[in-house]
């Protein structure tokens, strides 16, 4: 028998159509976006995390000529996040992503890696992590919880 996931997400029309908080972490991305170490892809990540305390913390993509070696914006905010403040509550995660030369493109959701190591943090907290996904200009995407990017989702539960 085939079944089918269905996955929930909002497409929120524009950067206007952000309310305060979603603007200031859609400009803290996109400026940290902007300090991202990408000489081999030229793809610059931005991400901000906005934390049950108020407090923003930001963070980029950097690469590495030994690719594995380097490190995607989520993951560098998140872990930064967790190693500095790690009774904290992440509310939000907003991420931004684009060629660096592009002038827009469509939302730019986390990677694999991202997501699993997101979930770790939502599953540690035992809440939600909102999830703002999107590009320099045009739509942006938003799932209530990491778990809508990432069905049949691995965590602690089945160790």
């Amino acid at each position: 028998m085939e079944k089918q996931f269905k996955i929930n997400f909002e497409a929120i029309e524009s950067y206007d159509h952000l309310d305060a908080i979603e603007k200031t972490l859609f400009d803290k991305a996109m400026q940290i976006r902007d300090l991202a170490y990408a000489p081999y892809s030229d793809f610059t990540v931005g991400c901000a995390i906005l934390l049950e305390n108020g407090e923003i913390i930001t963070g980029s993509n950097q690469e590495n000529a030994a690719y594995p070696s380097g490190l995607c914006a989520e993951r560098t905010t998140i872990f930064y996040t967790g190693a500095n403040f790690p009774e904290v509550k992440i509310k939000k995660l907003f991420v931004i992503g684009a060629p660096r030369k592009a002038t827009s493109s469509i939302p730019i959701p986390p990677c694999g890696a991202c997501r699993q190591s997101i979930l770790e943090y939502e599953a540690k907290q035992k809440d939600d992590i909102e999830i703002y996904f999107a590009s320099l200009g045009g739509e942006i995407y938003k799932t209530k919880s990491i778990r809508e990017l990432l069905p049949f989702s691995f965590d602690a539960s089945y160790l």
